[in-house]
């Protein structure tokens, strides 16, 4: 999905010899999430990625779903996820379905006794509270409030936090997550019309060839498993890359709002897709501007798609009692708009400063236990008069 990038030395014609100074063959890797047909990239090791000297028994991490079908609205208290100190400990689904896996982290400690390799799923991590530096074998992206990670399945990653209070609301998606076709140029350019540009991603720097032996453990889920596969060297000894996948960085504060004289839908906000699924960032702009216009969200019956909004920051007008972390659900099948009251109160207003990701998923979700566990009872009811 992103432009083509490259960072290292790599020799001037792929699948030709490339040496080391030593006379020894460089080993060449072609990373894609989709095989042969879609964008790739070539890494080129010191050593073959292929080397595993041992391997542990696999744990299971596939999500237990609580309640399979519900039709009422739904609201979650985000926060109410407990710390834990170990990164992967710390990811709790709340929502999944076939095609993504919703959860919600607070890691209090970096990433860096092992490595993590998803191979089911993209990730996109959404940054809420904290920051770091995200470490692959592309090299390293810093991040901090606000920013999305999109990590593509397959890819080989570390995580250092600078401090032990984090938040994340991550996807886990089944297919690989893309800018909107919409925005997108038939040579992959983002248009005019798109709200963010190239000069928005943000993509790996500082290449560091870590050529290291050892027993390094890559835990890697596969289908739900996640597997101990311990290798002979470093796994981050690239000396150079090239090629168009890999992961970056895109801050939610360098969405541009798409605005007009009356209340535009939802679309506007979208900022990924993928397959049975879009993620929308709703950004302080200004209201409409028809003298006449209603800036609160009019009624709507999304009977084709559920819709899960993780809210950030900010002064939320459509909602009441909405707290940071917050999460609502309203789930296909029944029409769902702002709060009693909102409407009338947002008359006149000028802008808002809301900050929230939101997710709408084109197959129904499924709720875990956590997500049970966290839920605000009553919230159904909260348009009663």
């Amino acid at each position: 999905m992103p432009h083509y990038h490259t960072l290292g030395t790599i020799p001037h014609k792929r699948h030709t010899q490339f040496r080391k100074p030593d006379g020894n063959l460089y080993s060449e890797q072609l990373f894609s999430t989709e095989g042969f047909s879609s964008d790739y990239s070539l890494l080129y090791h010191t050593h073959p990625p292929t080397r595993i000297i041992k391997t542990d028994e696999p744990v299971n991490m596939m999500p237990r779903v609580a309640e399979e079908k519900m039709l009422k609205h739904r609201s979650f208290e985000g926060f109410k996820i407990k710390p834990a100190k170990d990164y992967l400990d710390s990811r709790v689904p709340i929502l999944v379905n076939n095609d993504l896996h919703i959860s919600l982290a607070a890691p209090q400690q970096s990433l860096d006794t092992y490595f993590y390799k998803n191979a089911d799923a993209d990730e996109l991590l959404f940054v809420h509270e904290g920051s770091g530096t995200l470490y692959t074998q592309y090299g390293q992206l810093p991040f901090g409030y606000g920013d999305y990670l999109v990590i593509p399945r397959g890819c080989i990653y570390q995580v250092s936090f600078d401090t032990g209070s984090n938040r994340l609301f991550i996807v886990e998606s089944f297919s690989p997550i893309r800018y909107p076709k919409r925005y997108v140029s038939k040579n992959g350019q983002l248009l005019e019309h798109a709200p963010f540009s190239e000069r928005d991603i943000r993509r790996p720097t500082e290449l560091q060839t870590l050529d290291q032996p050892g027993d390094f453990e890559i835990r890697t889920k596969k289908r739900g498993m996640l597997y101990g596969l311990h290798y002979g060297h470093h796994p981050f000894d690239v000396v150079g890359w090239d090629g168009y996948c890999y992961p970056f960085a895109f801050s939610i504060h360098d969405f541009e709002p798409i605005t007009g004289r009356v209340h535009q839908p939802p679309p506007v906000h979208q900022t990924f897709e993928a397959n049975n699924f879009v993620v929308c960032s709703f950004c302080p702009r200004l209201y409409d501007y028809h003298p006449l216009s209603i800036p609160a969200p009019y009624n709507h019956s999304n009977i084709d798609s559920d819709e899960l909004l993780y809210y950030v920051d900010g002064d939320f007008m459509s909602r009441k009692n909405v707290t940071r972390g917050m999460l609502t659900l309203h789930p296909a099948g029944i029409p769902h708009g702002p709060h009693p009251g909102a409407v009338e109160k947002s008359i006149g207003k000028k802008e808002t400063a809301e900050l929230a990701v939101m997710v709408d998923t084109f197959h129904p979700l499924q709720l875990t236990q956590a997500a049970i566990d966290i839920e605000n009872e009553g919230y159904v009811m909260s348009w009663s008069e």
